[in-house]
């Protein structure tokens, strides 16, 4: 199986670093939604593919966007939610990171699916500041959820941090932020 973990397009939130990292569910500008728009033909979509996207507008909109017209599925799962990398004990989640209400997400995004399989408490806080054992734990299960559907690539819209973080426990290797993805910048994985 391969995860392709794609990074969303440019967000409001990094339009004026560090003030706009308090911009609470910052939209994608302009150049992020052409970037959305350009992953239709880099990495075009079929209806029987899969995406797993970050209960975060910014994510949300990409996958929407790249999606547009491809009746594929759409799961929405705080698993691949903002992750801070590296973990920094005692910091918390800026508001741009916070995960958007349920709710909200049904209204805006209708044709995506929830994950309900996620404990709430996982949706209420997300993964953003777990420790390092806890979150691969759930790594670890979310790729083995992930094998179960049964596909052979599998789609997941995500962030810099989080990409990082599963690619750093998926291959092994000891990763830095210079490893960061650019905007939608994409990384295949096989698991």
């Amino acid at each position: 199986m391969e995860l392709i973990f794609v990074r969303h397009g440019q967000g409001e939130h990094t339009l004026d670093i560090p003030s706009s990292l308090q911009i609470t569910d910052p939209s994608l500008t302009i150049k992020g939604v052409n970037q959305a728009k350009l992953l239709r033909n880099q990495i075009p979509l079929t209806d029987k593919d899969i995406i797993i996207i970050s209960p975060i507008r910014r994510t949300l909109e990409t996958a929407f966007i790249w999606s547009e017209n491809i009746d594929c599925r759409k799961i929405v799962s705080p698993i691949v939610s903002p992750r801070m990398f590296p973990i920094l004990p005692d910091r918390s989640t800026l508001p741009c990171d916070k995960i958007i209400d349920l709710e909200r997400i049904k209204n805006d995004f209708p044709t995506f699916e929830i994950d309900m399989k996620v404990p709430l408490h996982i949706w209420s806080n997300g993964i953003n500041v777990l420790p390092e054992s806890e979150f691969i734990k759930i790594a670890e299960n979310f790729i083995s959820d992930c094998k179960q559907l049964q596909k052979e690539k599998i789609y997941i819209v995500s962030h810099d941090g989080t990409i990082t973080s599963y690619r750093q426990m998926i291959s092994g290797q000891s990763l830095t932020r210079k490893d960061f993805p650019q905007e939608t910048e994409w990384f295949q994985i096989s698991c």
